[in-house]
């Protein structure tokens, strides 16, 4: 899906990739050597070199030694400088994603800010070309519409009462801006990714590949009626590098998703198709709403379906479709191909 405008070049600059350990990091880090550049990884501590050139292998690229490390983390100043010397790109990936509220939401929201501002400082520094930075739907669509239609224009409210990692990617994105308009000629561009689901390239789940493992492994009973999007890890990084490239796209921002949005039932009844030996294992009943609100009373997990009372987001990818030629996948071959590298790895059973 890597067709259209300014998909593939041929370029050996180098290029700064923070996250690296992470679902999409690995990819980018992957399609990059494919194409010819140079990268350099940010890591939080040396021992990960490993792991991230492993998931680079898996992806299918040879390093060859055109990845090197620095180490810097997002809540210190130190290594940030080192890391953005001589960088013609930055694809800024990491920020802390909690797989359980924390004890108190400045946890996330204070490294996401403060993080994102150390790197956008350091690329400023060094005279880096443009940072793409990696946000999120949860900047987007969180305040609800009546009308229930999402786009680049739409913010959501930090000051609602959404989860701390959806506060934290507004605000941190909220200050990004900020600073790019506070220096002049600074390029930056943002990519609003939906949830993000993909063949995983270790052993490693993130939140979206924890859900398709939960399903196929018997531990779900029922799943919550909750709509969302749905977006290929693939997709999300050709993204990204589209943003990194298209003139036309410094300043703005672009939402991934792969097309209308699906529900947890959704995602069960694809896995279902395509591995139908696994259909006593799947969840077998969508909860009410009604159902929602009543259990999300004593289970905080649900809490957010509870909140988005059932809407189903028409959430557009026409900016990204028009301006820089993105042709996602479509959503049933991801889960399709997310569930066969669950199976792979062997953390399901078939």
């Amino acid at each position: 899906m890597t067709n259209d405008i300014e998909a593939r070049t041929t370029d050996d600059s180098l290029v700064l990739v923070t996250g690296a350990t992470g679902h999409v990091g690995g990819y980018s880090i992957a399609r990059l050597l494919d194409e010819g550049h140079r990268v350099r990884v940010t890591l939080r501590e040396p021992g990960q070199r490993d792991e991230v050139l492993a998931r680079v292998r898996r992806a299918g690229a040879q390093p060859d030694g055109r990845v090197e490390f620095r180490t810097a983390v997002l809540s210190s100043d130190e290594g940030w400088a080192s890391a953005a010397d001589g960088v013609r790109y930055v694809l800024h990936h990491a920020s802390p994603f909690p797989f359980s509220p924390p004890a108190h939401e400045d946890e996330v929201i204070r490294p996401a800010v403060d993080g994102t501002l150390r790197v956008l400082r350091a690329a400023r520094a060094a005279q880096v070309r443009r940072v793409v930075m990696t946000s999120s739907y949860a900047a987007v669509g969180y305040t609800l519409k009546p009308d229930a239609r999402y786009s680049e224009l739409d913010w959501t409210d930090p000051a609602d009462d959404i989860p701390a990692y959806h506060r934290s990617k507004t605000l941190a994105e909220l200050a990004a801006w900020d600073f790019a308009r506070q220096h002049d000629g600074f390029e930056l561009s943002v990519v609003n990714p939906t949830g993000i689901f993909g063949p995983l390239l270790g052993p490693k789940l993130s939140a979206s590949t924890g859900l398709v493992k939960a399903f196929m492994d018997g531990s779900t009973p029922v799943v919550p009626r909750m709509y969302f999007g749905v977006v290929d890890v693939r997709d999300v990084v050709d993204l990204h590098l589209r943003a990194m490239r298209h003139p036309a796209a410094a300043g703005e921002r672009f939402i991934g998703v792969a097309g209308p949005a699906a529900s947890f039932h959704d995602l069960v009844q694809m896995i279902g198709r395509h591995l139908p030996a696994l259909a006593d294992r799947l969840p077998s009943r969508e909860l009410t709403i009604e159902e929602v609100r009543e259990a999300a009373k004593t289970e905080p997990a649900l809490g957010e379906a509870a909140r988005l009372d059932g809407q189903v987001p028409v959430i557009s990818n026409a900016k990204a479709r028009n301006l820089l030629g993105w042709r996602p996948r479509p959503a049933e071959q991801t889960i399709a191909d997310t569930a066969d590298s669950l199976v792979a790895l062997g953390l399901v059973t078939t």
